[in-house]
C-alpha cells in the first residue's frame, strides 16, 4: 500500500543483511517514523509495546526477531530461550506462536553456523507470502461487497479495530476486500469504530483509508448498533487474532459486542483470517484462548497532539480510580456469518473449517 503515493511495507529486511526495519505505529497518525530493530529484544519490545501490532505482522516480526537471536547464538539452548521471551510478548494471537513454530522446525536440521542465514531468509519468505495471502482473502470478500453494491449503490461497511495493512505485511485481513472494491470502482463508504482504549480504528484505520482515498467517518465503538438498526451498515468485516477449531473467534475487545447487534440487526458479519491465525488445538474460545490484560494506564490516558505539533498523553478518567484493561473477547461462532479466508469463504464451524488445508 502506499503513503503520500510512495509504497511501504510496515516491516521489512533492513540493507545490512541482519536486522530489520519497522513502521514505529506508536505515533501514527501524528508523526510517521521508523525504526531499526537489530537484536531479538529489539523485536520483542517492539512486539509487547505495539510498535508492530496484528496478529501477521506480530508473526512476522517475531520470525525475524528469532532469527536475530540465532545470529547472537545458534545453540538450541539460546533458541529456547529466545522463543520464550519473544512468545511471551503478546499470549493470545496465535500467529506468533506458528511463526516460531514454524522457524524452530525448519533449524531442527540446520547446522548452527547455518541457522541465522536459513532463519532470516525464511522470515522473509514468510513476509512474502503473507502478502499473498492477504491479497486472496480480499479476492474472496470482493465478491460480497460486488453483491452488496447489486446495481451501483453504496457499501457501508463497518470496521473495528485495525485489521489493516498495518496490521500485516500488506493488505490487511479485513480492508484487503475494502480496498479492492475501491480500486474496482465500487462506492464504498467505512464507519471506522474508534476502538477504545489504544483507539487502533481512530488512529490506524482511518489513517490508512485516508492514504488510500477511502471513504470513510471514524464512530464511537457505541454508535455501532444505532447505524445497523437505521440500514446504514450492510455488512461488518473484522479481524482475528486467534480462531478455533469450531469457528469461535478471538478479536479486539469490543468485538463481541458488534457481532451481537450485527445479529440483532440481520447485518452479515465476516471475519477475515489467514489460515496461520486458526488455533486448531483449541475447541472452545471463550474457556480456552488466553485473554492478555495490558496496562490500566491505556483506558485511563489517551495520547493526542497539541496544535504546536507535541504528542502528549494526558489522562481522561477520575483521579484516583483504577481500570481494568483487558484486550480482547470472543465472539461465539453461531454469531459469525462467514469466515473469508486465503482459500475462500467457509462457515465458521468445525465442518467449514474442515474443508481448509492446514499451515
Amino acid at each position: 500500500m502506499k503513503i503520500d503515493g510512495v509504497a511501504w511495507r510496515p516491516i521489512w529486511a533492513a540493507e545490512d543483511g541482519e536486522s530489520v526495519e519497522i513502521i514505529d505505529q506508536t505515533t501514527l497518525p501524528f508523526a510517521f517514523g521508523t525504526k531499526r530493530l537489530t537484536t531479538m529484544a529489539e523485536a520483542a519490545e517492539a512486539i509487547s509495546v505495539m510498535r508492530v501490532r496484528g496478529a501477521p505482522l506480530i508473526g512476522v516480526t517475531a520470525a525475524y526477531g528469532l532469527a536475530m537471536a540465532l545470529r547472537d547464538d545458534p545453540s538450541d539452548a539460546a533458541m529456547m530461550a529466545a522463543y520464550g521471551t519473544l512468545h511471551a510478548t503478546r499470549p493470545t494471537a496465535i500467529n506468533l506462536r506458528w511463526a516460531l513454530d514454524r522457524i524452530s522446525a525448519a533449524m531442527a536440521d540446520t547446522a548452527p553456523e547455518d541457522r541465522f542465514t536459513a532463519a532470516y531468509a525464511l522470515a522473509g519468505v514468510m513476509a512474502d507470502e503473507d502478502v499473498e495471502i492477504n491479497r486472496r482473502i480480499g479476492a474472496h470478500g470482493l465478491t460480497l461487497l460486488r453483491e452488496a453494491a447489486g446495481q451501483g449503490g453504496r457499501v457501508n461497511v463497518l470496521t473495528h479495530c485495525n485489521a489493516g495493512w498495518l496490521a500485516t505485511v500488506d493488505w490487511g485481513t479485513a480492508t484487503s476486500p475494502i480496498y479492492q472494491a475501491y480500486d474496482e470502482g465500487i462506492d464504498v463508504h467505512v464507519w471506522v469504530d474508534e476502538t477504545r482504549p489504544r483507539n487502533q480504528g481512530a488512529f490506524l484505520t482511518a489513517w490508512e483509508l485516508h492514504q488510500h482515498g477511502v471513504s470513510h467517518s471514524i464512530i464511537t465503538d457505541n454508535a455501532g448498533g444505532h447505524l445497523m438498526q437505521h440500514g446504514e451498515v450492510d455488512l461488518c468485516l473484522v479481524g482475528t487474532d486467534r480462531v478455533t477449531a469450531t469457528g469461535d473467534v478471538c478479536n479486539k475487545i469490543g468485538t463481541y459486542l458488534k457481532a451481537l447487534a450485527a445479529h440483532d440487526n440481520d447485518v452479515p458479519f465476516y471475519v477475515c483470517l489467514p489460515t496461520p491465525t486458526i488455533d486448531w488445538r483449541v475447541r472452545d474460545g471463550i474457556a480456552e484462548i488466553p485473554i492478555e490484560n495490558r496496562s490500566p494506564d491505556e483506558v485511563l490516558c489517551v495520547d493526542g497532539v497539541l496544535s504546536s505539533g507535541e504528542i502528549v498523553r494526558s489522562r481522561i478518567a477520575s483521579p484516583g480510580s483504577n481500570a481494568a484493561n483487558p484486550a480482547f473477547d470472543v465472539t461465539p461462532a453461531r454469531l459469525v456469518s462467514g469466515l473469508i479466508t486465503e482459500q475462500g469463504i467457509v462457515d465458521a464451524s468445525e465442518a467449514g473449517l474442515a474443508v481448509l488445508n492446514r499451515m
